[in-house]
């Protein structure tokens, strides 16, 4: 779906799906609106179910202040209308209460968005507006002028957040990026001190990692395994945005066709849209004309030339894996014998391990070592397929998970040596 060329109902309601659906919100919380070209307001309706919502429940509030729809305005319109009054260059604003950014406004802070790559990019510095009475012309007054100081994601005191963008796929994006970095730290700090990334790391970062020519742009026939792999591929990223495994900004997934190419994931579509012709095409260390892969592209390249066992790469920050590569908590698989059998050895690599000497990383992978956490960056997870390498991105979220919330019930007992060697024999590995 491309966001930009619906309607502003349809906009809104698309996104407020699917903020309702990853639990985001709630039945009777949240609003979004869409300023149009000719200053009208359309917004989500007051007291309408946001799990059922339609495009008609859309209200449209007129540049004169007149309204049409068959509801009333959401509540707190005033705040929306003064946000627009101080940044004329918005066009959309998001207000949800998700759980973990709640779980911060109470606390009175904002987020840490200095964790990851790339994060700071989309939410900017987060400003924090103090409370005021849900709906009041103060709470309006309050957010509007952290707005003004050119912010555009603002936490309100023991209420939620609201973020603003020049458009609703932006301002989503913000937000549910700001929400996947609240997740995040909310479980490093739950097993050590959650780490920030360097000036030089965020300089590195920056920088990207290479990039690589074009091919030729002459007319092919696809042949029918490379259909079949991006249309896998997209079900595969689907799932995996579903089951939040990455955002919609985040997230690499890549196939080995043969020895001299594979498909990768573009770079800055929204997973959660990506069809089987946004893939791009890797043949020969040159990329499909007119896309722009991943940039972790050499990565993938260089972990398919160096381990021809491998046949797909996934790049993921996972939540509950990610608290492990912030923290300097180890990861042991020795939990249980899905966890060993699929993980084997998770080692920590450096956060410059995925932008330097990649040909050095890339010789990490070997049958012994098909998943690698890196520091304040990613997870990478190999397999000898889609599904072995995506099965065990799973099994490190869900072992991850556990593992973090075993915390509260007592001391973690692994499994011993004994156990170990006896999965090693039966299960030949």
């Amino acid at each position: 779906m491309q966001l930009h060329y619906a309607p502003p109902a349809d906009q809104i309601i698309e996104l407020i799906g699917r903020i309702y659906r990853f639990g985001m919100t709630t039945t009777s919380g949240g609003n979004l609106s869409f300023r149009d070209d000719n200053g009208d307001v359309w917004i989500t309706p007051a007291g309408v179910d946001k799990g059922s919502l339609r495009r008609e429940d859309i209200v449209c509030v007129k540049a004169d202040g007149s309204i049409a729809g068959l509801h009333r305005p959401s509540s707190e319109l005033p705040f929306h209308q003064a946000i627009y009054r101080a940044r004329p260059d918005l066009r959309a604003v998001v207000h949800a209460h998700p759980p973990a950014l709640v779980s911060f406004s109470i606390v009175r802070r904002a987020p840490n968005v200095d964790m990851l790559p790339g994060e700071r990019e989309i939410c900017g510095e987060v400003g924090i507006a103090p409370y005021a009475l849900p709906g009041s012309a103060l709470l309006g007054d309050n957010i509007a002028s952290v707005f003004a100081e050119g912010k555009h994601c603002v936490m309100l005191e023991n209420h939620g957040v609201v973020v603003g963008g020049a458009s609703l796929a932006a301002a989503y994006q913000a937000f549910e990026t700001l929400e996947f970095c609240a997740r995040m730290e909310i479980q490093a700090a739950r097993i050590g001190s959650p780490r920030s990334l360097t000036a030089a790391q965020q300089a590195l970062a920056s920088g990207g990692a290479g990039s690589l020519p074009a091919l030729g742009e002459e007319p092919r026939a696809m042949p029918t395994a490379e259909l079949e792999a991006r249309r896998q591929m997209c079900a595969f990223i689907h799932r995996a945005y579903d089951q939040r495994l990455f955002t919609s900004t985040q997230g690499t997934f890549s196939v080995k066709l043969d020895d001299a190419s594979f498909l990768i994931t573009p770079h800055g579509l929204d997973r959660k849209y990506l069809e089987p012709r946004h893939l791009v095409l890797i043949r020969d260390g040159a990329a499909e004309a007119g896309k722009q892969p991943s940039r972790s592209v050499l990565l993938h390249q260089a972990i398919y030339a160096r381990q021809p066992h491998v046949r797909s790469v996934l790049v993921a920050h996972s939540p509950y894996t990610m608290a492990f590569a912030l923290t300097d908590m180890q990861f042991e698989s020795k939990t249980i014998p899905e966890a060993y059998i699929l993980l084997r050895g998770m080692p920590k690599l450096p956060f410059e391990a995925v932008y330097e000497a990649v040909e050095l990383t890339a010789a990490r992978f070997t049958p012994d070592v098909p998943l690698a956490l890196v520091d304040n960056n990613c997870v990478i997870a190999t397999g000898s397929s889609l599904l072995n390498a995506f099965d065990r991105l799973e099994v490190a979220e869900y072992s991850a998970k556990s593992i973090i919330e075993a915390a509260g019930l007592g001391a973690i007992v692994h499994m011993d040596d004994a156990s170990i060697r006896d999965i090693e024999r039966a299960f030949h590995l």
